[in-house]
């Protein structure tokens, strides 16, 4: 599949005043292929756009991202983004949708459809091939844009909480449902989340995010095999202690917001 790497990365954005406010600071991660990794942090501590940077959709300030030793200049298919707002297009059906990005690349009609449905299939929406958004619930929304990303078999899926949105029962099923796929694609995932035990659940390893500035406080291994379960007092060691850095960096980013 594939390698990241980001040294040094740095993002700074000026303000509606025209002020510099700095996202991102100093970031270096690596991610090996096939790894399942959430970026866990306070809201506004940049972990949203470190993704938008690794899918080269914002020019760094700072700093270099590599994919398979190359850098990232620009957007490109080895990372394809999922957001936390499915952005279907209401006009096309759920296997047009899913083959959008192909129709974009110039892939003819025939083969395009036909990746479409192998898609479909693997998670397990060929009966809604030819719903539209509007008939779709939440959670299948979301299984549709997860599929529009899986198509061009990138090296990297990027998810910027895509299951903040939906209700505790839907949000636990499209947590295995994507732990399905993972397995099931041999995909590396960046998720970002600000849900403790979804990420303990789902991932190898829990990078925590000061808040902003967004720096690396910790990459944490998850040590627990899987299927993972909240009553485990295993998983109740890493909540806990995941937990005292998110408290920290609240406060911490409440305390800057009043001063």
């Amino acid at each position: 599949m594939g390698s990241l790497t980001c040294s040094q990365v740095g993002k700074t954005w000026a303000d509606a005043s025209g002020h510099a406010v700095e996202a991102v600071r100093d970031v270096s991660i690596e991610v090996s292929s096939g790894e399942f990794v959430a970026l866990l942090g306070p809201s506004g501590c940049g972990k949203s756009t470190l993704l938008e940077l690794i899918a080269g959709l914002e020019p760094l300030t700072r700093g270099e991202v590599r994919i398979d030793g190359m850098p990232v200049a620009g957007p490109t298919q080895d990372a394809v983004m999922v957001f936390q707002e499915h952005s279907l297009f209401p006009w096309l059906d759920v296997e047009e949708n899913v083959a959008f990005g192909l129709r974009l690349k110039g892939v003819p009609r025939a083969q395009r459809r036909e990746r479409a449905r192998e898609v479909l299939e693997r998670v397990r929406l060929t009966k809604f091939a030819h719903h539209f958004p509007h008939q779709l619930s939440g959670g299948m929304k979301q299984r549709v844009a997860i599929a529009r990303a899986l198509v061009a078999s990138p090296k990297f899926i990027l998810m910027d909480e895509p299951f903040a949105a939906l209700d505790f029962q839907t949000r636990v099923l499209m947590q295995q449902f994507l732990l399905e796929i993972w397995k099931g694609f041999g995909s590396t995932i960046l998720f970002v989340t600000h849900q403790i035990d979804e990420a303990v659940l789902l991932s190898d390893r829990v990078i925590v995010f000061s808040a902003s500035p967004g720096r690396v406080l910790e990459d944490l291994r998850i040590a627990l095999p899987r299927p993972r379960s909240y009553t485990d007092p295993a998983f109740n060691e890493y909540r806990t202690h995941l937990t005292r850095h998110m408290e920290r960096e609240v406060m911490r980013a409440q305390e800057t917001e009043h001063v």
